[in-house]
């Protein structure tokens, strides 16, 4: 009973911890709000972007992790910003159905970003 309980506790983290995803706006060296002040909508070119993760193992490793610098690369240049920013994890059919056919093995996950590219 004693032994079942500690590897209970041994694997809860790894558990807790497996397609982990953090989003970091500060390496995109542009300013970057989540929202607009009420009332006032943000003014530019709006975006939506599908990125993919790619975990391994149950979601133990990263494989690929999306980013946001690599997808508006073009769009953000000459001081412009990012207002409005939403993100959003999905898993579509073919992302579960690779989990199961992997018995987990790969687990891929789709990542969308929203939002305004504003500035001058």
């Amino acid at each position: 009973m004693r032994l079942s309980a500690l590897a209970a506790a041994l694997a809860l983290p790894l558990l807790v911890a497996g397609c982990s995803l953090s989003f970091d706006t500060t390496t995109l060296g542009v300013p970057v709000t989540m929202a607009s002040p009420a009332g006032q909508a943000a003014q530019g070119q709006h975006f939506k972007v599908t990125s993919r993760a790619m975990f391994a193992f149950w979601g133990l490793f990263r494989v690929k992790q999306p980013s946001l610098e690599r997808a508006l690369a073009t769009q953000l240049v000459g001081g412009k910003g990012v207002a409005d920013v939403r993100i959003r994890t999905h898993s579509s059919f073919g992302d579960v159905l690779m989990t199961v056919l992997t018995a987990g093995i790969v687990v891929p996950r789709a990542v969308t970003y929203e939002g305004t590219v504003t500035g001058p």
